[in-house]
């Protein structure tokens, strides 16, 4: 039937995922617009030629983005082609492409962040390209524990990945970063239909032609770096892991790693750290089992020493607040840190204790998200890892466990998907009394995996077309109007906060390469750039500036990337394989 339009007033802003739409999911676009009536709607193709249309649907006012919206939904139009816009009156859209493999790229790019951020190893031009080659940052990194802390060794801890925009290394956080890219593909291998895009040969890593999956390879080389980390036999605190490795005192910008100039110390160990190092190291346990069983027997040792540690010492929670020249990454609630490490530990091992620990914790029965941040997880909210392990791997002695994570997850994304209903930019993200926390973009990936995985259980549309939404956001539908992945997209991320990567502040240094992506809005700006020059009342969505010196909102980290590379192989797979 047809829709009453009134006409629009030409001041309407046109909001779409500047990269495109998969044939196969829905396909909305948000408008900012004053009229509580709808506006007639065009999309055009790149000669000009009207190939849809419609009537925009009346949002209203959106708490998030502070705007008065509307949406158009071109869902069926599902013609492949480039260059399309959509039209409000003479307003357009930046354009877009409608195709199958508009994620094909960016899943390697997403993934090849973490090669660019290696530390100990020369950074090749034939893997990089001339711009972002360098000299190796920390090699070797060895570092002091530091009679303070009351311990005189020091351990090689070469290796693992820079955590950020700094060259601090945590275990802490890269522990769920290992995880999500061994989750990826430990879901590639039991679920997914695109392993062999990952496999050996397929990244632009030195390691690619070992006889090992590059993803593989890739995650190896943080969970090396962890493995390092645990304190060796006949020390105190043996099998307890540190928390954290870096400078003394926070280094300036532009700085290439190699060229470092402060000492690195070990920071105290944590439960937290210990347990990280239990739940990684058995996942990787059980995914090397068959491709090197010396690593995995290695992982499997580790894994269960760390865990034993943490029994004996459960609430070692340093205080690093005060201390500079790294993030402090505090975790003081560790029960989720103990679900994910016992849950990882029983599906590699079948072992008896893993699986009383797993049944007696409160998060076997406890929704995602409902004790803290609306977000499947974090770095200091890990039970969903924990969750999804047992939901993707297919051991026979979890299998009842695999079955209650499945209605689990498949529960937290019908909640996502009744929330990206609710909000005018359709972000499966909502915003609590504080407004959007920082990296609030990796709350809205790590969200998709839920519904990614939702899909994969019961193949219902609705969380294909969920996901898809979600990557609508961060790459343009949303009200800075911007791409939060660099590469991407006609207004992309251009400055994130980085050392190397920080051409704003000095023309020999590079940009960003393609794929990064930024932490995005964050409500409490805690950077001077961000307080200075983002309207203290910004609602949740506009609080943000394409910054480098804005590190509290343009921040670029492991743990982010991770679930960018993880979310956009998914929707690569099913647009590519879906037969569109």
């Amino acid at each position: 039937e047809a829709v009453e339009t009134v006409p629009p007033s030409g001041s309407e802003l046109i909001r779409v995922n500047q990269v495109g739409y998969l044939p196969n999911t829905a396909k909305v676009a948000t408008v900012v617009a004053a009229a509580d009536k709808p506006h007639a709607w065009e999309l055009v193709d790149a000669a000009g030629a009207v190939v849809a249309s419609g009537a925009t649907h009346v949002v209203g006012d959106d708490a998030t983005s502070g705007e008065h919206v509307h949406t158009i939904d071109f869902s069926d139009f599902a013609t492949v082609g480039e260059g399309y816009k959509l039209r409000v009156g003479e307003v357009t859209s930046h354009p877009f492409d409608v195709g199958p493999n508009i994620y094909s790229q960016l899943k390697y790019d997403a993934l090849a962040y973490f090669y660019h951020n290696r530390s100990g190893i020369e950074i090749l031009a034939e893997y990089v390209g001339e711009a972002h080659a360098r000299a190796a940052g920390h090699l070797p990194d060895q570092a002091p524990c530091g009679e303070d802390l009351g311990c005189t060794y020091t351990l090689d801890v070469t290796g693992g990945w820079y955590d950020a925009g700094d060259h601090g290394k945590y275990v802490v956080n890269g522990g769920i970063s290992a995880w999500t890219l061994l989750n990826q593909y430990e879901r590639l291998a039991a679920l997914g239909s695109t392993v062999g895009d990952f496999g050996d040969g397929k990244l632009k890593i030195p390691e690619n032609a070992n006889g090992a999956p590059d993803l593989l390879d890739e995650a190896r080389w943080e969970v090396e770096f962890m493995l390092k980390m645990q304190v060796p036999e006949g020390e105190d605190n043996a099998g307890m892991v540190h928390h954290k490795v870096h400078d003394l005192e926070w280094t300036g910008l532009p700085l290439p790693p190699a060229e470092d100039p402060q000492p690195r110390y070990l920071r105290p160990v944590s439960t937290a750290a210990t347990l990280n190092l239990a739940a990684t190291a058995a996942q990787a346990a059980r995914i090397w089992r068959d491709i090197d069983a010396a690593f995995s027997a290695e992982c499997l040792e580790a894994a269960t020493r760390a865990w034993t540690a943490a029994k004996a010492n459960p609430a070692v929670i340093p205080d690093e607040s005060a201390v500079v020249g790294g993030g402090a990454y505090p975790d003081g609630e560790l029960s989720d840190e103990f679900y994910w490490a016992a849950a990882e530990l029983f599906i590699t091992t079948g072992e008896a204790a893993y699986k009383t620990e797993v049944a007696g914790s409160p998060y076997t029965a406890e929704l995602l998200g409902e004790s803290g941040t609306f977000s499947a997880m974090t770095w200091g909210q890990v039970d969903g890892l924990g969750a999804i392990s047992l939901a993707v791997v297919d051991a026979q002695h979890s299998a009842a466990e695999r079955e209650a994570a499945r209605a689990k997850l498949v529960a937290i994304a019908d909640k996502y998907l009744e929330v990206i209903g609710e909000e005018g930019y359709r972000v499966p993200f909502k915003a609590d009394a504080n407004g959007y926390p920082w990296g609030s973009n990796s709350f809205v990936l790590n969200n998709m995996i839920v519904l990614a995985l939702a899909h994969d259980f019961s193949g219902e549309q609705k969380y294909l077309d969920g996901v898809a939404s979600g990557a609508d956001y961060i790459l343009g539908r949303n009200a800075m109007d911007k791409s939060y992945v660099s590469g991407y997209g006609e207004s992309p991320l251009m400055n994130p906060h980085h050392r190397f990567w920080a051409h704003q502040l000095d023309e020999s240094f590079p940009s960003a390469p393609p794929g990064a992506v930024s932490g995005g809005p964050n409500s409490a700006r805690q950077d001077p750039v961000a307080m200075e020059q983002i309207d203290a009342a910004c609602a949740p969505q506009k609080c943000y500036i394409d910054d480098i010196e804005a590190w509290s909102v343009n921040e670029i980290t492991i743990n982010w990337n991770g679930p960018l590379a993880w979310a956009v192989s998914w929707l690569d797979e099913k647009g590519t394989k879906s037969g569109q």
